[in-house]
């Protein structure tokens, strides 16, 4: 009989992938999903890519309650933890994320260690594992951890670092058989399934859709959807990855290289693509005097901090596929699904 992997959160952009491929590779999959209503959605996004007929089911189960887990896990084999809540947190309400993403975790892994479960895979992210906001260069492992009371932070980055360091507290005293894994993602992009949420990926919408009139000086980590599935399905089953932190980042690359790519290789369809760096100082000045949300991204101005995914490479056999090539293909299928 094949073994049933729970999937958390399908209706998301990375758990839709996890879902695909995990049917690629035999399992059956269960998926959460917060209402009945949304789960003809999630099977109309997986069709694109893989016959789901018979071998996807759905549980209803929302990370804020604790109603639901339980008989979502009830019978599976393993659990890919993907779901986290997403967007800015209100300014009034620091916690407004970082409560449901850890809270959210602990019901995941209370549920699945009382069913026995063999192990969870819980998707944390690079910035759970990078250095002070002040550090500009250098190459760091997954033996560091993010300062969760840096003031730079943003909500989303905190609420990772928080949601993973609890998880790990929580199994260093749970009782029975379950392991964790966790996977540290960098800037995530790739093809989508679906234009009902495209997340990271509307960054490589608006370029080349043209409104973005220039691009700061951020450099990210790209890592593609599919080959962060990929490292998911292998942290779940390789002996050796129980109990262990993985970074799954691809090639550092500027956005000013990103919007370079597709500009030349899009053709006619890159030409509203622009090139221009923006100057640091006017981002700053924009970020403090008119658009507040991009006071987030001012930290990231200039610096070149890197992750090591040696880890993954030898514990794993893990080997992303070229940034350019993530890059050009989600341009492509956000143009093919008319998503921009």
């Amino acid at each position: 009989m094949p073994e049933t992997v729970l999937v958390t959160g399908g209706s998301g952009y990375i758990a839709g992938w996890c879902i695909v491929e995990l049917l690629r590779a035999g399992y059956d999959v269960r998926t959460t999903v917060r209402s009945h209503g949304k789960e003809k959605a999630v099977v109309d996004a997986v069709s694109t890519a893989v016959d789901p007929a018979g071998r996807l089911g759905f549980a209803v189960a929302d990370l804020t309650d604790d109603e639901g887990w339980d008989l979502a896990v009830k019978g599976v084999d393993y659990v890919l933890h993907v779901a986290s809540p997403l967007g800015g947190a209100a300014p009034d309400d620091p916690d407004a994320m970082i409560a449901p993403a850890r809270d959210g975790a602990l019901r995941v892994l209370r549920s699945a260690t009382a069913a026995g479960v063999k192990r969870v895979v819980m998707t944390s992210a690079a910035n759970a594992a990078s250095p002070t906001s002040y550090a500009t260069e250098g190459v760091t492992d997954e033996t560091l951890w993010t300062d969760p009371q840096d003031p730079t932070l943003s909500p989303y980055r905190r609420s990772k670092t928080l949601a993973e360091h609890a998880a790990w507290d929580f199994m260093a005293n749970a009782q029975g058989s379950t392991e964790l894994t966790t996977v540290l993602p960098g800037a995530v992009f790739g093809p989508i399934l679906t234009t009902s949420n495209i997340g990271s990926v509307g960054i490589i919408g608006r370029m080349v859709a043209g409104s973005m009139r220039g691009v700061p000086r951020i450099g990210l980590e790209i890592v593609d959807v599919r080959d962060l599935a990929d490292i998911h399905i292998r942290a779940m089953t390789s002996p050796d990855a129980a109990g262990q932190r993985f970074l799954a980042t691809g090639e550092f690359t500027w956005m000013t290289q990103m919007a370079r790519t597709l500009r030349e290789g899009l053709g006619a369809e890159g030409l509203k693509v622009s090139t221009r760096q923006v100057p640091d100082l006017l981002v700053r000045l924009v970020a403090r005097f008119r658009d507040p949300s991009l006071r987030e991204i001012t930290p990231a101005l200039g610096r070149r901090n890197r992750h090591s995914t040696d880890k993954a490479h030898r514990i794993l056999g893990w080997q992303p596929r070229p940034a350019q090539e993530t890059v050009l293909d989600c341009a492509r299928s956000l143009l093919a699904h008319d998503a921009l």
